[in-house]
């Protein structure tokens, strides 16, 4: 009766055994803008759940757990991915099993930690500062302004290709023209989520 009892108190005749999964996750956006979302909980924020997809056409998002759970993000080069390792008690010995085994303790849940590898061209951003964005980029006025300061750094870089080779070919002013405009849709976002993280 003791062993019983120190058995569902104390979990006596059990070990913790942590298993690892590893799943590949996929950011929420598109080719410009691709994003790894989080909602925190609590007014601490000490604790946030993870928004992703489990595919990149993915329909319905997903995320992670809320309860006894710990989530952690590493940027990484590769692909994002997410490895989770889930911690249950389990009996040590099937003596142990049998003598125990109808207090239903086995395979009882105790703790599971995310690790959210994520490719460091995907934003990572709360899903307050997410909306903040889309109201941002959707405002007439602010689209108006990032026109206008494109077609100047575009020129711009123009002009200095055109001052280091004068004889320059419409083939590789387009080039220029392109990779301008790139460099400047870069700058602008970065610009954006500076403000937005403020």
């Amino acid at each position: 009766m003791v062993f019983i009892i120190k058995n569902d108190h104390d979990h006596y005749g059990m070990t913790q055994v942590t298993k690892q999964t590893t799943q590949q996750i996929y950011p929420i956006g598109n080719k410009q803008m691709q994003m790894l979302l989080y909602q925190p909980i609590g007014t601490a924020n000490k604790h946030q759940v993870y928004i992703y997809q489990k595919s990149k056409d993915a329909k319905k998002k997903s995320h992670t757990q809320t309860t006894d759970t710990s989530n952690k993000v590493v940027k990484v080069s590769g692909s994002t991915h997410m490895v989770t390792n889930t911690t249950r008690w389990e009996y040590k010995s099937d003596a142990a099993k049998l003598w125990f085994g109808i207090s239903g303790e086995n395979h009882k849940f105790v703790k599971r930690q995310n690790i959210l590898y994520v490719n460091k061209s995907v934003q990572v951003l709360s899903v307050q500062q997410a909306k903040a964005l889309k109201k941002m980029m959707a405002s007439k006025s602010y689209q108006a302004k990032l026109k206008t300061q494109a077609k100047a750094f575009v020129a711009k870089q123009v002009m200095v290709a055109m001052k280091k080779n004068p004889t320059m070919s419409t083939a590789d002013r387009a080039k220029i023209i392109k990779q301008a405009e790139a460099e400047f849709q870069a700058q602008a976002v970065k610009n954006v989520l500076k403000q937005i993280q403020k």
